[in-house]
């Protein structure tokens, strides 16, 4: 008898144990598998038969190769970091090989490293995130880069038609990145920010232009030219292995930032919610930043019906809400003649965000 009371009463104490050893085991596995592995792919810029630039005899494949290296040796120290690279030593790699190297890794960033060059004696770092307009200096960094695609086998196949040489060619290429665009300028901000603070390099600033090793990645992405070998000073640096280290730690630190910052949801990349009329709806990006600007026609050179959303802690700036992509493409013509040579179109679906492509044939 006092055995079956015993039972009655630990039965019902059994089920909440359990229930409470559960939930401790669910939440403490929880944030195990929360913890999540950031994957970081670094891109050696050339390399091979393709030695980049070579200004004062130096060549651009073995010291972006060394930055490389040094800036993985730093991040793999962390364990929440994993990192991939597109070469580890002296061989040619395909443009769209090193994109699908991140891609196929899911990556989480994607950095490619160069070394600039300029018949002048310019000189300071700088880094580019993927857009579809530049000015002509940054045009010619561009063509400059791309020009690697001639190496590669059918090129002309794969890619084709694209002439790196021609301007049409890369200020005409689609942008796949938009929804990538605010991540990939926070962490060249963070890169840039070193250079310039902490090492004290002339501010080159971030840039945008068609990188089509920028193209070819999903995934927030940027290019960063340490500086240029054709200057003799900067030169000597960046072939030294002090310069080298100094480089690969900026780098390296503003990438360590870059993934606080998204442990802390400060680049989210979630959308504001907004009252959609027409279920397809395309928009031109004009711009993004931290600042909570009014949206009078005063404010952005003139344009009107200026929507502004909230995305975390930044603000993204629309112009010329249309179901249409033809009159769309007009309002990017009008944005860019007003200034904004950066703008892009985007497109959203019942106000979530869709790739341009997935607009168009849901029209």
């Amino acid at each position: 008898m006092l055995f079956q009371q015993n039972n009655k009463i630990n039965l019902p104490v059994r089920i909440i144990f359990l229930f409470f050893f559960a939930c401790f085991f669910l939440m403490n596995s929880s944030t195990v598998f929360s913890q999540k592995k950031y994957i970081i792919v670094i891109d050696a810029g050339h390399g091979g038969r393709d030695p980049g630039n070579l200004g004062n005899g130096y060549k651009e494949k073995n010291i972006a190769l060394k930055v490389a290296l040094a800036v993985g040796k730093k991040l793999t120290i962390k364990k929440d970091i994993q990192v991939i690279f597109t070469r580890k030593k002296d061989v040619f790699i395909d443009l769209w090989k090193r994109g699908d190297v991140a891609n196929n890794s899911k990556a989480d960033l994607f950095i490619s490293i160069h070394c600039d060059s300029h018949t002048s004696n310019a000189y300071g770092a700088g880094t580019f995130v993927l857009g579809l307009r530049g000015n002509k200096k940054n045009l010619e960094i561009a063509k400059r880069e791309n020009a690697a695609i001639l190496k590669e086998n059918n090129y002309k196949d794969r890619y084709k038609g694209f002439d790196p040489n021609s301007a049409e060619s890369v200020i005409g290429l689609s942008l796949l990145q938009e929804e990538n665009l605010d991540k990939s300028l926070t962490i060249a901000s963070l890169i840039q920010n070193n250079f310039t603070r902490k090492l004290n390099r002339l501010n080159r600033k971030v840039k945008q232009d068609n990188f089509q090793v920028l193209r070819e990645t999903i995934m927030p992405s940027v290019l960063v030219e340490l500086g240029f070998l054709t200057n003799k000073k900067e030169g000597k640096y960046l072939n030294s292995k002090k310069g080298q280290e100094q480089m690969a730690t900026a780098i390296s630190e503003a990438v360590l930032q870059y993934i606080r910052n998204l442990k802390l949801n400060t680049v989210a990349p979630s959308e504001a919610k907004i009252n959609v009329v027409n279920p397809i709806e395309f928009k031109i990006q004009i711009s993004s930043g931290k600042n909570k600007i009014p949206t009078k026609s005063y404010n952005f050179k003139g344009l009107k019906q200026i929507q502004r959303v909230s995305v975390g802690k930044f603000y993204k700036y629309y112009y010329g809400n249309t179901s249409n992509y033809k009159e769309v493409k007009e309002s990017l013509k009008i944005a860019i003649s007003k200034g904004y040579t950066s703008a892009f179109i985007v497109a959203f679906k019942n106000g979530k965000k869709i790739t341009i492509q997935e607009g168009i044939k849901k029209q």
